[in-house]
């Protein structure tokens, strides 16, 4: 292998591809999936009854619905997507080129900014298809009395690949970090006794 080349192909560039690429596909064709099979806000696919289904919602917003309303949000996503990826590659960038550990966790915030960008630039809107909730009696009635509802905000391939990350990251940060240690302080030089 030519040296140049062989600068590039390393395990880390090849996971953080890998992983930024195959998120971002996997989150479009099923966003592409639900949107040719599943009319928006009718119908829902059973998956765990009274836990886990497939429907089909338009998220205006960001995570949880914020910003829906605010006229000039699409600009504020792109803006912000921009400036994550900066931040992302930069890290990436900096990252030894033996640490697959990171460059997965990179690979994925990565995958789920750029898929949701995606949806924001060529719709105005995000395609949210996974529906969590519980039809558990007891947890029912106190979620519904406590938070008004019973099922948690739909989301996509993209958000569980940021969220994942995300969580990696801080894992990271928290116990995995190599920190630096401490440099000892010398002991002071001690003073020659004084003749007299």
């Amino acid at each position: 292998m030519h040296p140049l080349v062989g600068a590039y192909v390393n395990r880390r560039n090849v996971i953080f591809a890998v992983v930024s690429v195959v998120g971002i596909l996997l989150d479009q064709l099923t966003k592409l999936w639900i949107v040719r099979n599943l009319p928006e806000g009718r119908g829902e696919m059973e998956i765990i009854p009274g836990l886990l289904s497939i429907v089909h919602r338009q998220n205006p917003g960001a995570a949880f619905g914020m910003f829906r309303d605010f006229e000039y949000r699409h600009y504020l996503f792109v803006v912000f997507t921009i400036v994550a990826a900066g931040v992302i590659l930069d890290l990436f960038r900096r990252l030894p080129p033996t640490d697959r550990f990171m460059s997965a966790t990179l690979g994925l915030i990565l995958s789920g900014a750029v898929g949701n960008a995606i949806d924001r630039i060529h719709k105005r809107t995000v395609t949210d298809f996974i529906k969590v909730y519980t039809d558990i009696p007891s947890l029912k009635s106190w979620l519904l009395t406590n938070f008004g509802t019973n099922e948690w905000p739909s989301f996509n391939i993209a958000d569980s690949a940021l969220v994942v990350g995300v969580l990696m990251y801080v894992f990271h940060q928290a116990f995995l970090e190599k920190r630096p240690e401490p440099t000892p302080t010398p002991a002071p030089e001690p003073t020659p006794p004084t003749s007299g």
